[in-house]
């Protein structure tokens, strides 16, 4: 099988769309968990089949249940936009969540946004903290915006300028475009120095 599944993959790095269509199906039909992800991408995407974000969903949700992170966290974000599914903002924290604890950076980001802002789950600001902090010390731009918003707010943590700056400035650096827009407003506004 892994001589499969490295000719699946192989044909959709090179943008063998239909071939890699037809080699991920016979492996899906074979069960085996990472092509039902990968038929998902092929179905949202609309490479080497018609667009179909409901069975794009399908495909994502069957290798969610089989444990593939990346599409736990694709599941999750399908359920938050309603995408291909029907939105399940709860539905969707479960799987951030599942997608978190086996190492998804972007599902820490997503579900302490969700803690943060009490959608599908009780409105948390410790929480939030702890998740957004854990994405942005791993380098995640919108999770240390995200933190620094909490310092600057004293969500979730005791209220620190200088580490709310902090954050921003590292979010900035790495291209957010809301933290840089912020850092220069600051920066004109003699607020800080860069």
């Amino acid at each position: 099988m892994q001589k499969h599944i490295k000719e699946a993959y192989d044909a959709l790095l090179a943008k063998e769309y239909d071939e890699a269509f037809t080699l991920y199906t016979a492996l899906a039909e074979q069960k085996e968990p990472t092509s039902f992800y990968y038929l998902g991408f092929l179905y949202f995407k609309g490479f080497g089949v018609e667009r179909d974000s409901k069975k794009a969903f399908e495909n994502y949700l069957e290798a969610a249940t089989r444990e593939v992170p990346v599409a736990q966290f694709e599941t999750a974000l399908m359920l938050e936009n309603g995408e291909g599914c029907e939105q399940n903002f709860s539905e969707a924290a479960f799987w951030y969540e599942e997608a978190a604890k086996r190492g998804n950076i972007e599902a820490f980001n997503n579900l302490a946004a969700m803690f943060k802002e009490g959608r599908g789950v009780e409105q948390d600001y410790k929480k939030a903290y702890i998740l957004f902090k854990k994405a942005a010390i791993a380098g995640n731009a919108s999770a240390q915006f995200n933190l620094g918003a909490l310092y600057d707010m004293g969500l979730g943590c005791e209220e620190d300028k200088e580490k709310a700056i902090e954050w921003c400035r590292k979010a900035s650096f790495q291209g957010h475009q809301k933290a840089k827009e912020i850092m220069m407003r600051m920066q004109n506004d003699g607020q800080i120095v860069f």
